[in-house]
């Protein structure tokens, strides 16, 4: 049986998690998903553990593996995955961690919203229903609470939680838009996708979810990502003001 669904999962140094998030994804009964992993180069034999899974028969068609030369940007990976995901026919494609702060059993909850629900771009929200985050630093958690709410003013976007990494996208979506044009890597990256289906006219639903902050491994967080979100933020927002064509929705053929 051939799958419609693709979960991508970048990764850098994610030997602790990356065998048990690809097992949680395969192990769910109410859909099928595949998994893509993209591998920055881990250091640490990332790549090479999921290669060896590739080889056992219950992963050979469902874990796919994209080895890429170094650190080139969180942002970068998921624009490769989406390329790789419409050139192998998925309808529907999810981006995830690898390191569980995104619960692997609300993918189905993504998916059927995008496939029953009405929504083009479903989105794991940690802010839909109060502030659901485990574990993290009541400074990260403000810190990341009121992005999101700088986000919504400046862009006019009803999304809780802009700058989400958990997020299911119709194919539809994906080919529309220019994805050479996306700029940014970081959390901007984020802001951006979810900015430019809202301008052509796609329709954004949100799922509530529990984020729990990572167990194991080492957070990819910068100070860098976080700059790069406020003030990306503005330039889309110009971009869009003055007609940029990448929030110009394609005709349908």
């Amino acid at each position: 049986m051939s799958s419609d669904s693709l979960v991508i999962i970048p990764t850098y140094n994610e030997r602790e998690n990356v065998k048990q998030i690809i097992t949680a994804v395969i192990d769910i009964e109410e859909h099928r998903f595949d998994v893509l992993i993209i591998d920055d180069a881990s250091p640490d034999g990332t790549a090479t553990i999921v290669e060896q899974m590739m080889t056992e028969p219950r992963h050979a068609s469902r874990v796919h593996l994209l080895k890429r030369a170094g650190k080139l940007g969180l942002g970068t990976a998921y624009i490769a995955g989406f390329r790789w995901a419409l050139e192998h026919g998925y309808d529907y494609v999810i981006e995830m961690d690898a390191d569980f702060s995104h619960p692997p059993r609300k993918l189905v909850d993504l998916q059927r919203a995008c496939a029953e629900g009405g929504a083009d771009v479903a989105v794991g929200s940690r802010y839909l229903t109060g502030v659901n985050v485990v574990n993290w630093p009541m400074g990260r958690v403000l810190m990341s609470y009121y992005a999101s709410a700088y986000v919504r003013l400046i862009t006019g976007m009803k999304v809780r939680d802009t700058t989400a990494g958990f997020v299911c996208y119709r194919r539809e979506v994906l080919e529309a838009i220019d994805l050479d044009r996306v700029e940014f890597k970081g959390y901007a990256f984020q802001i951006e996708m979810k900015f430019t289906a809202h301008r052509m006219g796609f329709v954004i639903k949100e799922v509530p979810i529990v984020f729990v902050n990572r167990v194991s491994g080492t957070s990819k967080m910068s100070g860098g990502i976080f700059s790069e979100a406020l003030f990306g933020v503005m330039k889309l927002r110009l971009q869009a003001m003055f007609g940029a064509s990448k929030f110009k929705r394609k005709p349908t053929l």
